[in-house]
């Protein structure tokens, strides 16, 4: 069995506000590359596929990521978790590809590699958070599409996933080949590296592809939607103080005040 799982290079979501600023003519993040990371959804699906491989003679876990050669980061983080490869795919003019432009590219990637039996992803990114890839590349290879998985189980050529549901959970099963997208459950909270592990993986090689190496779509590998503003909202408050000696006076003025303010 061949598992992939997609992974992303996002920025930290626990970055501090005062290094986090927007570009005024890209609008894009001034971060430097010690403030990118793993997507938390990509990394619980690692963990998952990890988890999966372990229980399936001859199973091999693919690490995938469209990106630069910054996030080749990730996909060492993927090799020390023991993924058994690891390919990074990339052109210079997918700067701002959206969602479906993405989910176009990975599936034909996919196709590149020979195909997946099961094709796992965080069921949306930290940064732009649209849920779109997942099942974008679902429909591109004609396979099922499971979303909000936390726990999968494969059984015989189907795949068992238990998935979040409104006041519970509920248990598809679909026949593989799959995409599953995936969220953070007690199940799959990944593991803890081995200072072993991430040594060995700075040795290991990268696959990187092309676009002349995929067979790709002009129009559907292009963004449908482009971003054209983003700016940090103004955090900026001021703070006035009504003078007063006790409770009821406090609360006459405050009421006087909000009815001058309209908000009552």
């Amino acid at each position: 069995m061949h598992i992939v799982v997609c992974l992303k290079h996002v920025l930290d979501p626990e970055i501090t506000p005062r290094n986090f600023e927007i570009n005024p003519v890209t609008y894009r993040p001034n971060v430097s590359d010690s403030d990118m990371v793993l997507d938390s959804f990509a990394e619980n699906a690692l963990e998952l596929a990890i988890q999966l491989r372990d229980k399936t003679p001859g199973a091999t876990v693919t690490a995938l990521c469209l990106g630069n050669e910054d996030s080749e980061e990730i996909l060492r983080r993927a090799l020390a978790f023991t993924a058994n490869a690891a390919v990074r795919v990339w052109e210079e003019e997918w700067e701002d590809l959206d969602g479906q432009a993405v989910g176009h590219i990975l599936a034909r990637t996919i196709k590149k590699l020979g195909g997946a039996e099961l094709v796992l992803t965080g069921y949306q990114a930290s940064d732009i958070e649209e849920g779109l890839v997942g099942p974008i590349m679902a429909e591109e290879l004609e396979i099922p599409c499971v979303t909000l998985v936390s726990e999968l189980e494969l059984d015989g050529d189907r795949v068992k996933a238990s998935c979040e549901a409104e006041g519970g959970y509920s248990v598809v099963s679909v026949p593989s080949p799959a995409v599953c997208t995936i969220i953070s459950a007690e199940s799959n909270v990944p593991r803890l590296l081995k200072v072993k592990d991430i040594r060995l993986a700075r040795s290991k090689p990268i696959t990187v592809l092309e676009s002349e190496d995929l067979d790709l779509d002009s129009e559907r590998s292009q963004p449908g939607a482009r971003l054209v503003k983003a700016y940090v909202q103004n955090t900026e408050v001021n703070c006035e103080v009504l003078p007063g000696n006790d409770g009821d006076e406090l609360a006459g003025k405050l009421a006087d005040k909000l009815v001058a303010l309209k908000i009552l």
